[in-house]
């Protein structure tokens, strides 16, 4: 993949409808990708070397984003979501890569603002679901 603009970077969420558009105006975001290895090494394992079972563990997406709400209705919706534990499809566009879409829940929403600057937001949401990978 070649390098790509940070801002084309898109989070989206899922508008009921089957489409999806743009929470906020998003500054800084990220993703990431775990999957917890399950460890079954044993008195014989060569070498005492562990040992992990394959296709075993469990498999989460976090996603990160700061910025500054489009207008009050996208803010509402986040402070809607996260208050309720609201699960919803998002979907996150990374150019020249593909998408990522599954269920998140907001887990986390923060609001900061400097005395001469606007007020900005940091939110962190968890997978809660099956999340997919489509090609670009």
């Amino acid at each position: 993949m070649a390098a790509q603009k940070g801002k084309d970077l898109l989070l989206k969420i899922g508008d009921g409808l089957g489409g999806f558009t743009t929470l906020a105006g998003l500054r800084a975001r990220g993703l990431a990708l775990n999957a917890e290895a399950v460890d079954v090494t044993h008195a014989e394992s060569a070498g005492r070397w562990r040992e992990l079972l394959e296709g075993a563990g469990v498999k989460r997406a976090s996603l990160q984003g700061a910025g500054v709400f489009r207008d009050s209705a996208s803010d509402a919706l986040a402070r809607e979501l996260f208050f309720n534990g609201t699960i919803r499809p998002w979907q996150i566009v990374v150019p020249g890569f593909g998408t990522i879409e599954g269920p998140f829940q907001i887990v986390s929403l923060d609001y900061r603002g400097d005395h001469l600057g606007e007020v900005t937001f940091d939110l962190a949401m968890e997978s809660a679901g099956e999340v997919v990978f489509g090609t670009a």
